[in-house]
């Protein structure tokens, strides 16, 4: 009977061992097991990221529910101090953030394309769209449409631009009622508006229209999509230009006098974008963290209470590329990650661009 009894307690004792270890998750290498506990033995993941910490917090406290014993550092940075941060600490070989997380989908191309960042074919691949990632090192998290954001109590119904064009014809039609209440990014200040811009230009036959149309209006710039949609919902501006969908929707759930408008003859599409860096002093955690985000559990999270967009297929929800695809159809023209973000850093074209630029704030 002591025996029988011995045995069992040994038989609960493993079993309960068993469940403490954290599990590969289905479909996940037999080996993986292997990983998570070498992140326990890490003990914490180090992130940079320009999505703010509030939006970050519903993931992160999953994650560390998780994974218990793996503590998250979460730094909220902008992309251009994330971007000068990281590279002097690597220039300084002491360590640097284990997972570099940021909109700014130029830098962390270059970043990756300059061999700071670690290889990894993470187990969720299969899910994600094929554009969504680049040499096995970097990886497209979120599908954020770029949106019109616009004062419903201000602006007549019959004048909410719905496309470029109509936004265009609107301008153009109605300089002075216009004057000084349009918004968007400073291509000249603003990393995401420099991309935004030339995106537009690819997109859009009309583009430098446009922006002559806008200086002609004196629309306002600005480098925080939270000022620009501030000013929106208490009409000191009517319409704002080029603004993440992510934090459209989150200002219009709490404000019912925002409203959103996804272009209907093109959505630009851009993606959040993460990589392992390759100086990472906890380089376990981090490929944990990785895939955890694209993760269909990290994805829903990203989609439902993170005020982010996911970008899996499979995720359910208003926030998802499913449900921007259900409004946009093949409109939607999401940012490929790879080289050609390259060509936007290219010293000759910004300067060109930006000549361009002066000239068309002043209206010509």
């Amino acid at each position: 009977m002591r025996h029988v009894l011995s045995a069992a307690l040994v038989s609960a004792a493993m079993a309960f061992t068993a469940a403490a270890q954290a599990q590969a998750p289905q479909g996940y290498p037999t080996d993986y097991a292997k990983l998570i506990d070498a992140a326990k033995k890490e003990g914490k993941v180090v992130i940079y990221a320009t999505t703010d910490a509030a939006s970050a917090n519903p993931l992160v406290k999953d994650f560390e529910a998780l994974y218990p014993g793996i503590k998250v550092e979460y730094s909220d940075l902008n992309s251009t101090e994330l971007y000068n941060r990281f590279i002097a600490e690597a220039a300084a070989n002491n360590g640097t953030a284990d997972v570099l997380w940021s909109s700014a989908m130029d830098l962390q191309v270059k970043l990756v394309n300059d061999g700071q960042a670690l290889v990894y074919a993470s187990p969720e691949i299969k899910a994600l769209p094929k554009w969504a990632v680049w040499k096995d090192s970097a990886f497209g998290t979120t599908y954020e449409p770029i949106t019109f954001v616009y004062n419903k109590r201000l602006v007549p119904a019959e004048e909410v631009p719905q496309d470029h064009t109509a936004l265009l014809k609107l301008l153009t039609a109605k300089p002075d009622f216009y004057k000084g209440k349009i918004t968007a990014y400073d291509p000249e200040r603003s990393g995401v508006g420099y991309l935004f811009c030339n995106e537009d230009i690819k997109d859009f036959p009309q583009a430098w229209d446009l922006f002559k149309a806008m200086g002609k209006a004196q629309a306002k710039l600005y480098t925080s999509a939270g000022a620009m949609m501030e000013r929106v919902a208490s009409g000191e501006h009517l319409i704002a230009y080029g603004i993440f969908g992510s934090y459209a929707l989150a200002r219009s759930k709490k404000d019912p006098n925002v409203g959103i408008v996804l272009p209907k003859d093109y959505t630009m599409v851009t993606s959040r974008v993460a990589f392992i860096s390759k100086h990472a002093k906890n380089p376990n955690a981090g490929k944990l963290f990785l895939d955890y985000i694209l993760s269909k559990r990290g994805q829903e999270i990203i989609a439902n209470k993170a005020d982010l967009y996911s970008l899996r297929a499979d995720v359910e929800g208003e926030a998802t590329l499913k449900g921007v695809s259900q409004l946009v159809g093949d409109k939607a023209r999401p940012v490929p990650i790879d080289q050609t973000l390259l060509d936007n850093l290219d010293q000759a074209k910004r300067l060109a661009f930006l000549s361009k630029w002066q000239q068309a704030k002043k209206g010509q």
